[in-house]
């Protein structure tokens, strides 16, 4: 026997080693409105344990470096000396979207073109509710007495018009100083086809004003469209003194936790670059973290051979969706934030970045409900967020959210939240629910069943445009959900749309963590240089892309990429017409010859669009992109800590709420750490973990498939 447990010893000793020396140990941190989530993970081997902890508003750092510290001491809890040292921290934010939501951002100057001051105010010149007689538009992030003026003009193919003199210079560096502003932004026109005027204007600035943030079109957004480009420079200039003196905070906050650690930070468009980069250009960042739940579930969707996918995260304060084809998730180069009201296209600030397509479609956990003048139940867009939460969190909030509804209803344990480490307040949410149920003159069982209800047909109607608009039957699709608030939900939604299975992966409720973790290095460029696709200068465009190609190598190097794999896009459209279709081919050496795999590349795309071409129209391209990926296998997720037990994985029953029987009954209730792969249960029941509850109130099989996803598939639809 001593032999024996010496051998077993001795064996340990070496996987133990074998752990230290063979894998990497990487975290990522997802700042959401109501929580921070992270997670640590052992690369390759795939090993996870998660974090999460209330979002700090007043300093999210904070938030970050608890989550981290937390993690760090699970894995050092798990692998004791074995424990390998901390390799990199991947960072996703809402930074940017909050500073420009709540227009909290440093005091900002503009610099453009003499005679276009106005842009910003002028717009698009169309009213994004046609029938509001009190319409209010976004109001512009630079007032018009911050705006600066220059004398000179290029033509639409950057000749110059006005050359840009060193009186001109002299004059705007003047002007800006007096204005005490913090950082510029620069946008001339016809600055995306020559930069040459804004690289000008940018070396006298460093020079003569060396403490100021610059912001360049030409290097944000060398596009046509002169408001979006502007706004776009706009944007990044407000938010760039923020976001940079947090990433380098964060850096030495890591620091002090671990030192020579870097710091990558997720990017709209589904990959992550360095901190560095993020700082420079931090409206890339905007939308991070419902991009990188978009990730997590493709990962999860690789894992189980499922090609069509409906992404849908939930989390405190909003709930977003995404359809995804064949593994790839459809990337926009253009979108819109900060808008004045929330459902309305045209009522935000255009911005004009490649991000992965996404629609908000509902409210969060902590969205408030509300009786609104004409006596009716409304849910958000105002939220609790962390501070002071939801009524039932017990930390001040007095107002009902969805929270507080779930609760109500059965569906969250209110002795099991975060594994128990926050209990939740029934009395407090059903104090709430009774205040707003008196505003209402209904009974506060029915107004929180309401509030559940009403939250779930917002979103599936939402989701229901949105993959109509993509041309796809809901039908064919399986949904994968993630976010806190998500697998409480999904089913319900999933239900209304008729699709007939929901996936739930491994910690669902840190999901965005995990799509960081999965998450490629990635860089995207364009230029604009609208041409008919028979006058194209290939040379040209040639040189352009290589240009625009070492530029990302540079990037990518520094977020440590390796194995890139590079492509090449285009905006194009028939002469004549107003709507752009994108395509894209793999990268190669441009030359005439190119002009064939463009041409039939724009026709496919186009035929399947519109059913048909267009006889004797001249293809044009208005804009041509370039990305650089770092290629990417599915990643396999596993527990790292012993959160699975070997017990019995019923824990009891407890009534919920059922809504096709209209009426509380109990239901089993497991722990879904202990429900082992391959078992198969029936539905209505719940299944509990740490980061979230799998709320299934319908008929429905339920099994734990072997990468520990849930699956289950809704066998009851009336």
């Amino acid at each position: 026997m001593r032999r024996r447990a010496a051998f077993e010893h001795r064996e340990s000793d070496i996987l133990d080693t074998s752990i230290a020396a063979n894998n990497v140990l990487r975290i990522a941190v997802d700042i959401g409105g109501t929580f921070t989530d992270g997670v640590a993970t052992l690369s390759p081997l795939g090993r996870i344990w998660v974090g999460k902890t209330p979002t700090t508003p007043n300093d999210p750092g904070e938030a970050v470096s608890t989550v981290a510290l937390n993690l760090l001491q699970q894995v050092s809890a798990s692998l004791g000396a074995a424990a390998p040292k901390l390799g990199e921290v991947v960072h996703g934010t809402t930074l940017i979207t909050n500073t420009l939501i709540e227009r909290k951002g440093a005091k900002t100057a503009l610099v453009t073109t003499k005679g276009m001051r106005d842009v910003l105010d002028i717009g698009r010149e169309w009213r994004y509710d046609i029938y509001d007689l009190d319409i209010v538009l976004p109001t512009p992030l630079v007032a018009p007495d911050l705006r600066v003026e220059i004398d000179e003009r290029l033509n639409a193919e950057g000749e110059t018009l006005t050359p840009l003199s060193e009186a001109a210079l002299d004059a705007m560096i003047g002007d800006l100083a007096a204005l005490g502003v913090d950082s510029v932004a620069v946008s001339l026109l016809h600055a995306y086809v020559n930069d040459v005027n804004e690289k000008r204007i940018e070396a006298a600035l460093k020079n003569a004003l060396p403490k100021l943030k610059v912001s360049l079109s030409s290097d944000l957004a060398r596009e046509i469209k002169e408001f979006e480009r502007t706004s776009t420079a706009v944007a990044n200039a407000y938010v760039k003194p923020i976001v940079a003196e947090y990433l380098h905070e964060l850096e030495n906050r890591i620091a002090r936790i671990q030192d020579g650690i870097p710091l990558r930070v997720m990017v709209s468009s589904g990959g992550f670059t360095s901190a560095s980069s993020g700082a420079e250009s931090p409206i890339l960042l905007l939308e991070s973290g419902p991009a990188a739940g978009v990730l997590s579930a493709l990962n999860t969707a690789c894992q189980n051979d499922v090609k069509r996918v409906l992404a849908f995260d939930m989390g405190g304060t909003t709930a977003k969706a995404c359809v995804a084809v064949d593994g790839e998730p459809p990337v926009a180069h253009s979108f819109e934030c900060a808008r004045v009201e929330r459902f309305k296209r045209g009522s935000g600030l255009p911005i004009l970045i490649p991000s992965i397509e996404l629609i908000e479609i509902g409210a969060g956990g902590g969205s408030i409900a509300h009786c609104n003048r004409l006596g009716l139940l409304n849910i958000g867009p105002e939220s609790s967020g962390s501070v002071p939460g939801p009524a039932c969190y017990d930390r001040g909030g007095t107002d009902a959210t969805v929270t507080d509804a779930d609760l109500l209803l059965g569906y969250l344990n209110p002795t099991n939240f975060l594994g128990g480490e926050m209990e939740l307040n029934v009395f407090r949410a059903q104090s709430a629910m009774e205040r707003l149920a008196g505003q209402l003159r209904m009974p506060a069982a029915d107004v929180a069943w309401g509030i559940y209800n009403m939250v779930n047909e917002n979103m599936a109607s939402a989701a229901r445009i949105h993959i109509a608009e993509n041309g796809h039957d809901p039908r064919e699709f399986a949904m994968v959900a993630t976010g806190g608030a998500g697998p409480v939900h999904a089913v319900e939604v999933a239900r209304k749309l008729r699709i007939p299975r929901v996936l739930i992966p491994i910690a669902a409720g840190a999901g965005s963590c995990l799509g960081m973790l999965a998450a490629p290095a990635r860089v995207d460029r364009a230029f604009s240089s609208p041409r008919l696709l028979a006058d194209t200068e290939w040379d040209q465009v040639a040189a352009n892309l290589e240009k625009l190609r070492r530029e990302g190598e540079a990037e990518l190097d520094s977020a440590g990429a390796t194995d890139v794999e590079w492509r090449i896009g285009a905006e194009m459209r028939y002469f004549g017409q107003g709507a752009d279709v994108s395509i894209s081919i793999p990268y190669e050496a441009v030359t005439q010859a190119t002009s064939a795999k463009v041409l039939s590349s724009f026709e496919e795309q186009y035929e399947k669009l519109y059913g048909r071409l267009v006889p004797n129209a001249r293809p044009q391209v208005v804009t041509w992109r370039l990305t650089g990926k770092a290629r990417t296998a599915g990643h396999h997720f596993e527990w790292g800590d012993d959160r699975v037990k070997d017990s019995d994985a019923l824990r009891g029953k407890r009534p919920i709420y059922l809504p096709l029987r209209g009426r509380y009954d109990e239901v089993p209730v497991y722990d879904r750490y202990s429900v082992r792969p391959g078992r198969t249960m029936q539905g209505p029941l719940i299944l509990e973990e740490r980061e979230s509850t799998i709320v299934v109130a319908v008929a429905s099989d339920v099994t734990v498939l072997p990468d520990l996803t849930t699956s289950i598939t809704i066998r009851e639809f009336e």
